[in-house]
């Protein structure tokens, strides 16, 4: 929300005000202020409405921790060839593996998705199939 704030209420209009005075110079033609300045303003619009959509598909998932199954929200702890990793489950823009998170449209995240804790799943990844089992579901 911040990025769109700000998108909105300080790069628009000053896109809006550059592309002003590039117009106001003259010969639009040859007028390579002008062009960046209708670029700059294409892209921050582009952007605006590329937030926008994201914004109005939002859904809200209310973290109802039964740990009975895996689903988004979750804190699954897997085992995979003895060694444990733990991942969270989040929708897909807000995946970050370095920090844990992966998305429930991943192989991994599709694999685990349903699962109960006690379960071997198996993940297609591009570098083949990989067994996981559901130790613990948060």
């Amino acid at each position: 929300m911040a990025e769109f704030s700000v998108l909105k209420e300080e790069k628009r209009p000053k896109a809006v005000e550059r592309l002003a005075r590039a117009r106001a110079m003259g010969d639009l033609s040859e007028n390579s202020e002008y062009a960046a300045a209708r670029e700059e303003l294409s892209f921050v619009d582009g952007r605006i409405n590329e937030i926008d959509a994201i914004i109005k598909d939002v859904k809200i998932i209310n973290e109802q921790k039964s740990g009975d199954v895996v689903k988004i929200g979750d804190t699954v702890t897997v085992e995979i060839n003895g060694d444990q990793t733990t991942y969270h489950i989040v929708g897909q823009l807000e995946a970050d593996i370095q920090e844990g998170k992966i998305s429930d449209t991943s192989p991994i995240g599709k694999a685990l998705i349903g699962a109960r804790a006690g379960a071997e799943i198996i993940a297609k990844a591009p570098a083949g199939e990989v067994k996981y089992k559901v130790v613990a579901i948060k």
